[in-house]
């Protein structure tokens, strides 16, 4: 067992935190159980509930912080061709979707039903949605075209990525080439999609 120290509140909250995406990325949701991250971290049971009142609640705060990194991580950059920028986003996700499979598969199967978790996942495809968004420039009714075309392309992609992490029947290669295929054939059938593609 790890030694016990005192830390202050934030602190001991953020080291929760990082044993508990270490051990749901290492096993599955089911695998892992309270006690487990008290006797990782170094506290007591006790104290461990009163930072987090159950394994849903831990893994809730998890999933968020996992979620605004990644947001944090894939930033777009007007100016380049929109596949460019969609590639690049997708793989900062990929690579947090390989490193964290169990984690991923727990928020999108075993949770899919809980609204906490759905909120978390629900909030991450709304700011993605804007940024992309934002990055089109299409005014008025394109925009809402464009609009209601991303958030299905974004869900789309959630699916595809599980179905991926599950069965492992297709490539990352080809993952990526579908979900930028996938929203690129979406768009051109509404809109002139060709200036997307057009540097600068």
């Amino acid at each position: 067992m790890t030694t016990r120290s005192r830390l202050l509140p934030a602190e001991r909250r953020r080291r929760l935190l990082d044993v508990g995406a270490r051990l749901f990325a290492a096993r599955p949701y089911a695998d892992v159980l309270m006690e487990h991250v008290a006797e990782e971290a170094g506290v007591s049971r006790a104290l461990l509930y009163r930072y987090f009142p159950n394994k849903r609640d831990l893994f809730a705060a998890v999933y968020q912080r996992a979620a605004d990194r990644l947001l944090a991580q894939t930033r777009l950059e007007p100016g380049l061709p929109l596949s460019a920028q969609l590639a690049a986003g997708l793989d900062a996700h990929f690579d947090y979707f390989v490193a964290n499979r169990n984690t991923v598969l727990a928020a999108n199967r075993v949770l899919a039903g809980d609204p906490v978790i759905q909120a978390v996942i629900e909030g991450e495809l709304d700011v993605l949605r804007g940024r992309l968004l934002d990055v089109t420039a299409f005014e008025d009714r394109d925009r809402e075209l464009v609009s209601s075309a991303l958030m299905s392309w974004l869900v789309f992609v959630r699916a595809l990525c599980v179905e991926w992490l599950t069965t492992e029947a297709f490539s990352r290669a080809q993952l990526r080439d579908m979900c930028v295929g996938a929203l690129l054939g979406a768009l051109g059938a509404v809109v002139d999609v060709d200036r997307l593609e057009r540097p600068g």
